[in-house]
Protein backbone atom coordinates (compact mmCIF):
# COMPACT_ATOMS: atom_id res chain seq x y z
CA UNK A 1 0.00 0.00 0.00
CA UNK A 2 0.84 3.76 0.71
CA UNK A 3 2.77 4.31 4.00
CA UNK A 4 4.71 3.51 6.40
CA UNK A 5 2.92 1.97 9.29
CA UNK A 6 3.52 2.67 13.43
CA UNK A 7 2.21 2.36 16.66
CA UNK A 8 0.99 5.42 18.01
CA UNK A 9 0.56 9.31 16.91
CA UNK A 10 4.52 10.09 16.86
CA UNK A 11 4.67 13.73 14.93
CA UNK A 12 6.06 13.33 11.07
CA UNK A 13 10.21 13.72 11.29
CA UNK A 14 11.84 16.49 10.28
CA UNK A 15 11.82 16.89 6.28
CA UNK A 16 15.62 17.02 4.87
CA UNK A 17 16.34 19.94 2.22
CA UNK A 18 14.17 19.46 -0.86
CA UNK A 19 12.72 21.17 -3.57
CA UNK A 20 9.26 21.87 -3.11
CA UNK A 21 8.51 24.04 -6.14
CA UNK A 22 10.44 24.63 -9.48
CA UNK A 23 13.69 27.54 -8.79
CA UNK A 24 14.82 29.42 -11.78
CA UNK A 25 18.22 27.76 -13.69
CA UNK A 26 20.47 29.50 -11.27
CA UNK A 27 18.68 27.34 -8.52
CA UNK A 28 17.21 30.53 -6.25
CA UNK A 29 14.19 30.63 -5.28
CA UNK A 30 12.41 34.27 -6.53
CA UNK A 31 9.16 36.07 -5.78
CA UNK A 32 5.95 34.54 -5.19
CA UNK A 33 7.83 31.10 -5.68
CA UNK A 34 9.97 32.28 -2.38
CA UNK A 35 7.07 32.32 -0.57
CA UNK A 36 5.08 29.49 -1.42
CA UNK A 37 8.31 27.11 -1.03
CA UNK A 38 8.36 28.68 2.77
CA UNK A 39 4.90 27.69 3.07
CA UNK A 40 5.13 23.85 2.03
CA UNK A 41 8.52 23.40 4.10
CA UNK A 42 6.61 24.86 7.20
CA UNK A 43 3.51 22.57 6.81
CA UNK A 44 6.08 19.39 7.26
CA UNK A 45 6.58 20.86 10.77
CA UNK A 46 3.47 20.22 12.79
CA UNK A 47 4.55 21.16 15.97
CA UNK A 48 6.40 24.04 14.67
CA UNK A 49 9.93 25.18 13.69
CA UNK A 50 12.59 27.94 14.09
CA UNK A 51 13.81 30.00 11.87
CA UNK A 52 17.38 28.53 11.61
CA UNK A 53 15.55 24.89 11.07
CA UNK A 54 13.81 26.28 8.34
CA UNK A 55 16.44 28.17 6.70
CA UNK A 56 18.51 24.83 6.41
CA UNK A 57 15.30 22.94 5.49
CA UNK A 58 14.69 24.80 2.37
CA UNK A 59 18.17 25.98 1.37
CA UNK A 60 18.00 29.58 1.12
CA UNK A 61 19.53 32.25 3.12
CA UNK A 62 18.19 33.24 6.45
CA UNK A 63 16.96 37.30 5.37
CA UNK A 64 14.94 35.43 2.45
CA UNK A 65 13.05 32.94 4.54
CA UNK A 66 12.59 35.40 7.45
CA UNK A 67 11.22 38.34 4.51
CA UNK A 68 8.82 35.29 3.36
CA UNK A 69 7.58 34.23 6.61
CA UNK A 70 6.94 37.61 7.48
CA UNK A 71 4.58 37.67 4.61
CA UNK A 72 2.50 34.22 5.45
CA UNK A 73 2.34 36.08 8.93
CA UNK A 74 0.73 38.92 7.82
CA UNK A 75 -1.63 37.18 5.56
CA UNK A 76 -2.57 35.18 8.26
CA UNK A 77 -1.15 32.07 6.88
CA UNK A 78 1.71 31.42 9.66
CA UNK A 79 1.90 32.39 13.40
CA UNK A 80 4.63 32.78 15.50
CA UNK A 81 4.41 31.06 18.77
CA UNK A 82 5.59 31.67 22.32
CA UNK A 83 8.87 29.91 21.65
CA UNK A 84 9.75 31.28 18.40
CA UNK A 85 8.82 29.07 16.16
CA UNK A 86 6.81 29.28 12.94
CA UNK A 87 4.28 26.97 12.59
CA UNK A 88 0.99 27.16 9.69
CA UNK A 89 -1.62 29.79 10.81
CA UNK A 90 -5.19 29.40 11.79
CA UNK A 91 -6.21 31.25 8.19
CA UNK A 92 -4.47 28.74 6.49
CA UNK A 93 -5.87 25.75 7.98
CA UNK A 94 -9.74 27.26 7.84
CA UNK A 95 -9.44 27.57 3.94
CA UNK A 96 -7.66 24.07 3.76
CA UNK A 97 -10.44 22.49 6.23
CA UNK A 98 -13.84 24.21 4.30
CA UNK A 99 -12.08 23.05 1.14
CA UNK A 100 -11.72 20.03 1.92
CA UNK A 101 -14.61 19.59 3.51
CA UNK A 102 -16.68 21.01 0.46
CA UNK A 103 -15.47 18.60 -1.95
CA UNK A 104 -18.11 16.31 -3.32
CA UNK A 105 -16.28 13.31 -3.20
CA UNK A 106 -15.28 13.40 -0.05
CA UNK A 107 -18.86 13.76 1.51
CA UNK A 108 -19.94 10.97 -0.69
CA UNK A 109 -17.10 8.83 -0.05
CA UNK A 110 -16.92 8.57 3.70
CA UNK A 111 -19.64 6.31 4.61
CA UNK A 112 -18.21 4.10 2.11
CA UNK A 113 -14.65 3.76 3.86
CA UNK A 114 -15.91 3.54 7.04
CA UNK A 115 -17.92 0.52 5.73
CA UNK A 116 -14.49 -1.03 4.29
CA UNK A 117 -12.49 -0.34 7.13
CA UNK A 118 -14.94 -1.98 10.02
CA UNK A 119 -15.44 -5.00 7.40
CA UNK A 120 -11.72 -5.97 6.67
CA UNK A 121 -10.19 -3.84 10.52
CA UNK A 122 -8.00 -2.24 7.62
CA UNK A 123 -7.40 1.14 6.76
CA UNK A 124 -9.24 2.96 3.51
CA UNK A 125 -8.50 5.44 1.07
CA UNK A 126 -9.87 7.52 -1.66
CA UNK A 127 -7.08 9.02 -3.62
CA UNK A 128 -6.76 10.80 -6.79
CA UNK A 129 -3.57 11.50 -9.22
CA UNK A 130 -1.91 14.91 -9.11
CA UNK A 131 -2.17 16.92 -12.04
CA UNK A 132 0.90 17.21 -13.85
CA UNK A 133 0.14 20.24 -15.65
CA UNK A 134 2.37 18.91 -18.98
CA UNK A 135 -0.08 17.02 -20.67
CA UNK A 136 0.94 13.61 -18.78
CA UNK A 137 -0.48 11.87 -15.39
CA UNK A 138 1.04 12.80 -12.56
CA UNK A 139 3.77 11.14 -11.15
CA UNK A 140 1.68 11.23 -7.45
CA UNK A 141 -1.37 10.47 -5.93
CA UNK A 142 -2.91 12.22 -3.84
CA UNK A 143 -4.96 10.74 -0.39
CA UNK A 144 -8.29 13.08 -0.58
CA UNK A 145 -9.86 10.82 2.49
CA UNK A 146 -8.74 8.23 4.69
CA UNK A 147 -10.47 6.00 7.73
CA UNK A 148 -8.73 3.42 9.95
CA UNK A 149 -10.44 0.53 11.28
CA UNK A 150 -12.03 0.84 14.94
CA UNK A 151 -9.63 -1.35 16.72
CA UNK A 152 -5.91 -2.25 16.09
CA UNK A 153 -2.82 -1.09 17.82
CA UNK A 154 -0.78 -0.51 14.58
CA UNK A 155 -1.67 1.76 12.11
CA UNK A 156 -0.92 3.42 8.90
CA UNK A 157 0.22 7.22 8.84
CA UNK A 158 -1.07 7.96 5.71
CA UNK A 159 -2.54 11.47 5.55
CA UNK A 160 -5.28 13.13 3.58
CA UNK A 161 -3.42 15.55 1.58
CA UNK A 162 -0.60 13.05 2.07
CA UNK A 163 1.10 11.80 -1.56
CA UNK A 164 2.97 8.80 -2.74
CA UNK A 165 4.59 7.48 -6.17
CA UNK A 166 1.96 6.80 -8.44
CA UNK A 167 4.15 3.75 -10.07
CA UNK A 168 4.52 1.67 -6.42
CA UNK A 169 0.54 1.98 -5.10
CA UNK A 170 -2.25 0.11 -6.21
CA UNK A 171 -4.50 3.11 -6.07
CA UNK A 172 -1.56 4.81 -8.62
CA UNK A 173 -1.43 2.14 -10.82
CA UNK A 174 -5.12 1.63 -10.96
CA UNK A 175 -5.16 5.36 -11.78
CA UNK A 176 -2.70 5.23 -14.47
CA UNK A 177 -3.72 2.45 -16.05
CA UNK A 178 -6.66 4.21 -17.71
CA UNK A 179 -4.06 6.94 -18.75
CA UNK A 180 -1.15 5.32 -20.14
CA UNK A 181 -3.29 2.95 -22.57
CA UNK A 182 -0.34 1.64 -24.77
CA UNK A 183 3.68 0.87 -24.08
CA UNK A 184 4.86 4.05 -26.01
CA UNK A 185 2.66 6.07 -23.63
CA UNK A 186 4.27 4.49 -20.33
CA UNK A 187 8.04 4.72 -21.68
CA UNK A 188 7.41 8.67 -22.17
CA UNK A 189 6.21 8.88 -18.86
CA UNK A 190 8.78 6.80 -17.30
CA UNK A 191 11.40 8.80 -19.35
CA UNK A 192 10.18 12.21 -17.87
CA UNK A 193 11.75 11.04 -14.33
CA UNK A 194 13.29 7.74 -13.15
CA UNK A 195 10.88 5.36 -11.16
CA UNK A 196 12.23 5.02 -7.35
CA UNK A 197 12.39 1.69 -5.93
CA UNK A 198 10.36 1.91 -3.14
CA UNK A 199 10.97 -1.89 -1.69
CA UNK A 200 12.70 -4.61 -3.27
CA UNK A 201 9.34 -5.09 -5.16
CA UNK A 202 8.76 -2.04 -6.52
CA UNK A 203 8.30 -2.03 -10.49
CA UNK A 204 10.82 0.39 -12.22
CA UNK A 205 11.05 -0.33 -15.57
CA UNK A 206 8.65 0.60 -18.56
CA UNK A 207 8.25 -2.96 -19.85
CA UNK A 208 7.15 -4.57 -16.84
CA UNK A 209 5.48 -1.30 -15.36
CA UNK A 210 3.35 -1.75 -18.85
CA UNK A 211 2.56 -5.13 -18.54
CA UNK A 212 1.46 -4.37 -14.89
CA UNK A 213 -0.83 -1.81 -16.31
CA UNK A 214 -2.23 -3.66 -18.94
CA UNK A 215 -3.11 -6.71 -16.35
CA UNK A 216 -4.41 -4.17 -14.24
CA UNK A 217 -7.24 -3.07 -17.07
CA UNK A 218 -7.64 -6.22 -17.76
CA UNK A 219 -8.99 -7.57 -14.19
CA UNK A 220 -10.55 -4.19 -13.19
CA UNK A 221 -8.64 -3.55 -10.24
CA UNK A 222 -4.84 -3.47 -9.26
CA UNK A 223 -2.70 -4.21 -6.44
CA UNK A 224 0.26 -3.49 -4.10
CA UNK A 225 2.18 -6.19 -2.88
CA UNK A 226 4.47 -4.72 -0.73
CA UNK A 227 5.41 -2.52 -3.48
CA UNK A 228 5.65 1.09 -2.10
CA UNK A 229 6.48 -0.49 1.61
CA UNK A 230 7.49 -4.03 2.87
CA UNK A 231 4.96 -5.36 5.31
CA UNK A 232 1.88 -3.43 4.01
CA UNK A 233 0.13 -4.57 0.61
CA UNK A 234 -3.15 -2.98 -1.03
CA UNK A 235 -5.90 -3.61 -3.22
CA UNK A 236 -7.94 -0.41 -5.16
CA UNK A 237 -10.57 -0.53 -7.50
CA UNK A 238 -12.04 2.37 -9.74
CA UNK A 239 -14.31 5.36 -8.86
CA UNK A 240 -16.48 6.99 -11.93
CA UNK A 241 -17.62 10.65 -10.67
CA UNK A 242 -16.60 12.65 -13.09
CA UNK A 243 -16.31 10.60 -16.53
CA UNK A 244 -17.95 7.56 -17.83
CA UNK A 245 -14.57 5.76 -19.21
CA UNK A 246 -11.60 7.56 -17.13
CA UNK A 247 -11.62 6.99 -13.16
CA UNK A 248 -11.69 10.17 -11.34
CA UNK A 249 -10.24 8.44 -8.48
CA UNK A 250 -9.75 5.64 -6.71
CA UNK A 251 -10.74 3.58 -3.34
CA UNK A 252 -8.04 1.12 -1.48
CA UNK A 253 -8.10 -1.00 1.41
CA UNK A 254 -4.73 -0.70 3.07
CA UNK A 255 -3.28 -3.90 5.03
CA UNK A 256 -0.79 -5.36 7.18
CA UNK A 257 0.17 -8.20 5.48
CA UNK A 258 0.90 -9.93 8.68
CA UNK A 259 -2.53 -8.86 9.88
CA UNK A 260 -4.10 -9.75 6.24
CA UNK A 261 -2.46 -11.39 3.68
CA UNK A 262 -2.96 -9.73 -0.42
CA UNK A 263 -4.74 -12.99 -1.41
CA UNK A 264 -7.39 -11.86 1.20
CA UNK A 265 -7.83 -8.73 -0.13
CA UNK A 266 -8.07 -10.01 -4.09
CA UNK A 267 -10.92 -12.92 -2.63
CA UNK A 268 -12.84 -10.16 -1.55
CA UNK A 269 -12.80 -7.47 -4.61
CA UNK A 270 -16.25 -7.79 -5.44
CA UNK A 271 -17.48 -7.17 -1.83
CA UNK A 272 -15.36 -3.83 -2.29
CA UNK A 273 -16.80 -3.18 -5.40
CA UNK A 274 -20.11 -4.00 -3.67
CA UNK A 275 -19.43 -1.34 -1.19
CA UNK A 276 -19.03 1.36 -3.66
CA UNK A 277 -22.53 1.14 -4.88
CA UNK A 278 -23.52 4.53 -3.08
CA UNK A 279 -21.19 6.22 -5.30
CA UNK A 280 -22.24 7.26 -9.33
CA UNK A 281 -20.50 4.73 -11.96
CA UNK A 282 -18.48 2.19 -10.36
CA UNK A 283 -16.00 0.88 -12.89
CA UNK A 284 -15.32 -2.81 -13.18
CA UNK A 285 -13.01 -5.47 -14.97
CA UNK A 286 -13.91 -7.01 -18.37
Amino acid sequence: MEHTHRSGGATAPAPDSVDVVPRRDDGRLVGSDRVLAVLKILARFPDGAGLDELTRAIGSPKPTVHRALSSLCRAGLADRDARGHYLLGDEFLRMAFFHHEARPEHLRVRPVLESLAARFGEAAHYAVLDVAGSGMPGREVVYRAKVEPPRGAVRLTSTVGGRNPAHSTAVGKLLLAYRLDSEDAVRAWVRSAPLEARTARTVTAADELHRELERTRWRGYALDDQENEFGVNCVAVPVHVTSATVPSGAVSVSALAYRTPLSALVDAVDEIRAGLGGLVGLGGGR
